[in-house]
């Protein structure tokens, strides 16, 4: 193998370097083609029997995307002051392309400013709205912060902030494309699959990404047009921009921005670094090529494959230079300890050394790594399975373009010093050698109070997040969400669907799930397209509400898309639904069966369920049809019975049905719907046990029999991700521990010298989730990842340190002797490596996105435990037992 190698790669640097100059080339023609992904089946737990039912939830209520703006004038809110610039900014705005509809308070129907008669509603004709000028406003306010209908939804209960809602026009067709690629998926899972049905899988897949790509760049360019516009009236009102466009143009910015800024920062302080550790030009250009070409070949790959990265997968760029660095360095040191051990051997003959010798431990570190990342592949979340894939993929890269061109330089760049000690002198990492040495208890005792901080950190460990946490408070996102949940009624959306008492048994795929089922995101949910697909898929992620104001003929404009009921990140409360699926016409509705709701009994029961739900301190606004009949009491004057509720409802006109009856009744399955917007913002939202205890409140005080009420809405479907991570990947980093100590076994061929140094990988580990544990940091999608990196990093570090300490234990077999020798040697590479990481990720510490943030921090630590490890504990550990035989 090695004269093979030779004869191809050694022999041939010039050749190694004209190909790889042209792979170059290809690879960079194929980055216009990468593409950062945020679609729903991002955040979503693939797999998850609730999914399905989540996602007919979100087609059975579906709305348009929506940007909300929140307006909070320097004037009182209703005054001339105020509305004059709101209607002009609502003009401009409508004509922007793209947008199909824009509703303020100018626009929603006025039924108390004064009352109005069940008639007068039921008559078809306009309601008063604010536009009329003969409109009492100080009545009207009072209606606006008190009706169940407006109150925290459009107006804040203080009457000093307004929200607007955007309506964005809906591209036809996208919502079949998505639910034809889950049918094909499912039948995928299922078996019921031939090649045909392959065939069209893969090309209604790629009809979606290219939509996506496509409606990304097209809400981008809105994003940027709102914000000019709203720039305008600043000097009026205090305003933010939110909503999951907006969120999407956001994010994706932010790690396009990081990517960009960060990634060259951190190969600056490489640069800077590498030459104050070298002090030569060659070592500090051969590793940074080498690394940063890796990195290129694999975003080549990804383009060329049209492998979509998202918010986590975007780390694989700053992992990969850890990876492909490490592996330089490593190459680099062993080569200059030849240079210095045979100062007059031919180049040649250093760099085919340096390889043969380097090839087993770089091999398995590679190996190893994959290992730990392939672990993230059983998360069953799709931007954490393509992180697993990617980083897989690019370490094989790394491997290749490490033993192709770092040799090929090393060849062609020959000039080299007589000696390189002098140049280095004494290496600081003979200090741990020291340390190891003489404090070996302190060693061991350390080690083991480490321990405990790690069990007990471990088990501080949450698996609750704020997605607001995501971003620095000094960010729109952050503030515009703050103020929503706050004053606008609260942001993630929540949805209660409960059966009529005849027909609850519970719906398929949903047992054993405690009730607590995940539904698709409805269509407009604005929180849940937060997660769903910020590029426009238009799939399960939309509000589960449908605009209930939309062609309501009480204004020029409609509530075309739930605007106040998903107002950035809601699920969208009905109320503004406008895509009722129960009533569709007035003449139908004169025949309707009103059914159990609309009855006395049906009444009451869902009533109480709301009043329930209220009673919690992590619930905002409220909406059910419990809010439609306190409508209908205040429009008749007095309590109603069933015959005054189902006339009341036939009596009802399409507009009206649609906003107050559609988004919370199915008539043909007779089911009732409770929408939530819980406070995203809670300090303690615990989302399982919130979820847990309603459903039991539900049964004990609100009579429902088991499954009677299904839960769904984005924060059952983000709770689902959340717990799912710690059991898929917590309790298999056991596996792959294993799995990693079986592979230690081999390469060392001692079982005890396997124990040993699978140890500081152990502690490595256990120290960074137990810092997060003691730090309040959650482990969510984006901060799991490191327990991956922590693996492969100190697994590497290990590999390297164990497998040079064979090489020189039987030299004098002098376990003392052979110790220090390994940490003038290759703890040098291991010290140069963690050094140069360390402070180039350090970085990112100054980036507005905190998953990024968390990356860094917990990246550094993660990499200075790995190392501080193999350099003290693993020495020490070898020392104590030694597993290679006795000394001589």
């Amino acid at each position: 193998m090695l004269a093979f190698y030779e004869q191809l790669v050694l022999r041939r640097p010039l050749a190694v370097l004209g190909l790889l100059s042209v792979l170059l080339l290809l690879a960079l023609l194929q980055f216009p083609k990468i593409r950062i992904d945020a679609s729903a089946d991002s955040l979503l737990l693939q797999g998850d029997p609730a999914l399905e039912y989540f996602r007919e939830v979100g087609r059975r209520y579906s709305s348009e995307d929506f940007i909300v703006i929140t307006w909070r004038p320097k004037a009182p809110l209703l005054s001339d002051q105020s509305l004059q610039p709101l209607s002009a900014m609502a003009e401009e705005l409508r004509v922007l392309p793209g947008v199909s509809s824009v509703v303020t308070v100018m626009d929603v129907p006025l039924l108390q400013s004064p009352p109005v008669g069940l008639s007068q509603v039921t008559s078809g004709d306009p309601l008063p709205s604010l536009k009329d000028p003969n409109i009492d406003r100080e009545q009207a306010l009072k209606e606006f912060t008190q009706s169940p209908l407006y109150s925290n939804l459009l107006v804040g209960e203080q009457g000093d902030v307004t929200a607007i809602q955007v309506n964005l026009e809906r591209a036809d067709g996208d919502g079949d494309l998505v639910r034809e690629r889950d049918e094909l998926r499912l039948a995928e899972r299922s078996g019921d699959f031939d090649a045909a049905a392959a065939a069209r899988l893969a090309e209604v897949e790629q009809e979606v990404k290219l939509r996506n790509a496509e409606q990304l760049v097209q809400q981008s360019d809105l994003v940027t047009s709102v914000r000019g516009v709203v720039d305008g009236y600043r000097d009026h009102a205090g305003i933010f921009v939110g909503g999951v466009p907006m969120i999407a143009a956001d994010m994706v910015s932010f790690v396009r921005s990081d990517l960009v800024l960060f990634g060259s920062a951190i190969l600056a302080v490489m640069v800077l670094v590498l030459a104050l550790i070298f002090r030569r030009l060659k070592w500090v250009v051969i590793p940074l090529l080498s690394c940063s070409l890796g990195v290129a070949y694999t975003l080549g790959i990804l383009g060329y494959l049209d492998w979509r990265m998202t918010v986590i997968s975007s780390n694989v760029v700053a992992v990969l230079l850890i990876v492909g660095l490490a592996i330089a360095i490593h190459l680099v040191v062993r080569y200059r300890e030849l240079h210095q051990e045979q100062p007059d051997a031919p180049t040649f003959d250093r760099v085919r050394d340096t390889m043969r010798l380097m090839a087993v431990p770089c091999v398995y570190t590679g190996v190893t790594t994959m290992v730990a990342f392939v672990s993230l592949v059983v998360s069953g979340i799709q931007p954490v399975i393509d992180f697993g894939w990617m980083m897989t993929l690019g370490i094989c890269v790394a491997l290749l373009v490490s033993f192709s061109l770092v040799p090929a330089l090393m060849l062609l760049w020959r000039k080299d010093p007589k000696s390189v000690a002098a140049e280095e002198g004494a290496p600081f990492t003979m200090r741990f050698a020291q340390i190891a040495d003489r404090q070996g208890s302190l060693v061991l005792w350390g080690s083991l109070a480490l321990s405990v901080f790690v069990v007990v950190g471990v088990l501080r460990l949450k698996v609750e997040n704020r997605f607001i946490d995501y971003f620095k408070e000094t960010t729109e996102i952050y503030q515009g969400m703050e103020l929503l949940d706050a004053r606008l009624g609260g942001t993630i959306p929540l949805d209660i669907v409960i059966a009529a008492p005849d027909s609850s048994a519970p719906l398929p795929g949903l047992e054993g799930s405690s009730n607590i089922a995940a539904a698709p995101l409805a269509e407009d949910d604005p929180f849940a397209e937060e997660f769903e697909d910020p590029f426009g898929s238009g799939e399960a992620v939309a509000s589960e509400e449908s605009d209930a104001f939309a062609d309501d003929g009480f204004g020029d404009d409609t509530f075309a898309g739930d605007a106040f009921a998903d107002d950035d990140f809601s699920d969208g409360d009905d109320f503004f639904e406008s895509d009722g699926d129960a009533f569709a016409g007035s003449s139908s509705n004169q025949n309707v069966d009103p059914g159990f709701w609309f009855s006395l009994e049906g009444m009451r029961l869902i009533d109480r369920l709301q009043g329930i739900v209220d009673g919690y301190a992590e619930t905002g606004k409220t909406q059910s049809l419990s809010t439609t009949f306190e409508l209908f009491r205040q429009l008749l004057g007095d309590d109603m019975g069933s015959v005054e509720l189902a006339l009341a409802r036939n009596a009802l006109s399409d507009d009206i049905s649609r906003q107050l009856v559609a988004p919370y009744f199915n008539a043909e399955r007779d089911e009732a719907r409770i929408t939530v917007r819980v406070k995203e913002t809670s300090e303690d939202l615990r989302r399982a046990a919130f979820l847990r205890d309603l459903n039991v409140a539900l049964q004990t005080e609100g009579g429902l029999d088991e499954g009677q009420a299904q839960f769904t809405g984005m924060l059952v479907m983000y709770n689902n991700v959340l717990q799912s991570l710690f059991a898929s990947q917590i309790l298999t980093l056991g596996a792959v521990f294993a799995v990693i100590m079986l592979m230690f076994w081999i390469l060392f061929r001692s079982f005890s010298l396997a124990l040993i140094a699978l140890a500081p990988n152990l502690l490595a580990a256990g120290m960074v989730l137990g810092i997060m544990g003691f730090a309040g940091i959650p482990l969510d999608i984006m901060t799991i990842t490191i327990a991956a990196i922590v693996v492969g990093i100190g697994v590497d570090n290990c590999i390297h340190y164990v497998h040079r300490f064979k090489r020189e234990f039987p030299a004098d077999r002098n376990y003392l002797a052979s110790m220090y020798r390994c940490h003038g040697s290759i703890g040098r590479a291991m010290y140069y490596t963690t050094l140069t990481l360390v402070v180039g990720f350090s970085t990112l510490t100054l980036s507005n996105f905190n998953p990024s943030l968390y990356f860094g921090v917990l990246t550094v630590i993660a990499m200075s435990a790995a190392v501080v490890g193999a350099l003290l504990l693993l020495p020490r550990l070898i020392l104590l037992f030694k597993p290679l035989g006795a000394e001589q």
